[in-house]
Formats: C-alpha cells, structure tokens, sequence
C-alpha cells in the first residue's frame, strides 16, 4: 500500500488553501527501488533499479478514488530484465521516465519483496498499486 510524499502533501496543501497551484502531471511513471521509501523521497530514489533494461513505466490509468484509496486500472508490464536487478521491495510513482529526475508524488512496500533474475518479466497486475491517504 502507497502513500502521499511530503513533495506532495505541501503541493495539495498550497493548492486548497490558495497560496500555490499543482498541476496534475502529464504521466505517471512505476519506478522500482530495492530499499524502503518513506515520505522524503525525491525524483532520485534510494536504491532504484539500474541497468538489465530497467527503466521506469509509465502508468496513466487508475481508478476513481474511494474511501480515501485508488489503484491501477491497468496492468504495468516491465521490460525482461536482461541482468538481475535485485530484490525489489518497494516502488514509488513518479513524473519523469528519467532516474534521478522528476517528482516522486507517492510510494510504497510490495506485499512480498520480489526477486527479478536475468530473464525475469516484473508485472504488477490491474489493482497491485495501491494509494491510500490516512
């Protein structure tokens, strides 16, 4: 389960109560990360994939929001990783395809840390990404 960055927080924040405006981001990219995230996080991710053919994917689609929650409408299909990228143990979303750059607008712990090998293709399924505000 995902949760807002404190990038974020203060940008909706500034946007409700009038002393700034947020604009929605054009796309929303998955990016992958073999450390645990938390609320400080910024376009460069601790410990985010490199190399094997990683790169973030884009992720356009999510539900309506409900009970404070949403989640992917579509299926995230990685590229095959063509070197092993590690355990991965968390993702972010984020508003740059490009590592190190952008802003990472909200994150969180997969259920279960995932192995990717040489050869592996990581999918994360209609529903597997999670957002909720608390």
């Amino acid at each position: 389960m995902g949760s807002f960055t404190d990038f974020l927080e203060n940008e909706l924040l500034d946007h409700t109560f009038g002393t700034g405006d947020w604009a929605s981001p054009t796309h929303l990219y998955i990016a992958l990360s073999l450390s645990t995230l938390d609320d400080t996080v910024t376009g460069t991710i601790p410990g985010e994939v490199t190399g094997g053919a990683y790169v973030r994917k884009i992720c356009d689609t999510w539900d309506a929001a409900s009970g404070g929650a949403t989640e992917n409408s579509q299926v995230v299909t990685f590229a095959q990783a063509t070197a092993d990228w590690g355990t991965i143990t968390d993702f972010a979303i984020v508003t740059s395809i490009t590592a190190g750059s952008g802003d990472v607008i909200a994150y969180g712990a997969l259920t279960a840390d995932k192995l990717v090998e040489s050869g592996d293709t990581l999918k994360f399924a209609t529903g597997d990404l999670d957002v909720t505000l608390a």
